[in-house]
């Protein structure tokens, strides 16, 4: 007997993993992007000590690429954490939510755990803020429109009719 005060479970939406992976690849780009900047705006215009010694000019040493990879590569772990809590949780936005939240904020405590300047600590903190917002923002978007409801078909992306004026 089944029980009749009880809706039925509506189906799970699809998820369309090539499109939420391209969007990951892009959201990458921009987070490298953002740490490039973001440093070479620091030590250009506020002359601040941002993952290198002043000597290193403004372009500074290594660590600018490898700061970059960084946020490309959390940009990448996030569009995998939030494939997987798709297919597996009841709420993932919500858990994603959180996750990048706390993720955010460990790494904008993470610079006061060295011993640079202030001013360079203040200011990684800062443009690691900016990062896991972008980065959240942005994979939870792609997420969000790679996700269409069970049982209707994808629309086809083929090239629109040519119209009959120019044939």
């Amino acid at each position: 007997m089944s029980n009749v005060y009880r809706p039925p479970t509506p189906p799970q939406p699809v998820l369309n993993a090539g499109r939420l992976w391209a969007g990951g690849a892009a959201t990458a780009l921009v987070a490298a992007l953002i740490a490039v900047v973001g440093i070479l705006f620091g030590r250009g215009v506020f002359d601040v000590a941002v993952l290198a010694p002043k000597g290193k000019g403004v372009w500074g040493d290594a660590s600018t690429g490898w700061y970059a990879a960084g946020a490309a590569a959390a940009a990448l772990l996030a569009t995998g954490l939030i494939q997987l809590l798709i297919l597996t949780t009841p709420r993932p936005m919500r858990f994603f939510g959180w996750v990048v939240g706390l993720a955010t904020v460990a790494a904008m405590l993470m610079p006061f755990a060295t011993d640079e300047s202030r001013g360079s600590r203040w200011y990684t903190a800062g443009l690691n803020l900016v990062l896991g917002v972008a980065i959240g923002s942005l994979v939870a978007g792609v997420a969000k429109s790679s996700l269409r409801p069970a049982g209707t078909r994808p629309v086809a992306s083929g090239p629109p009719p040519i119209p009959p004026q120019y044939r």
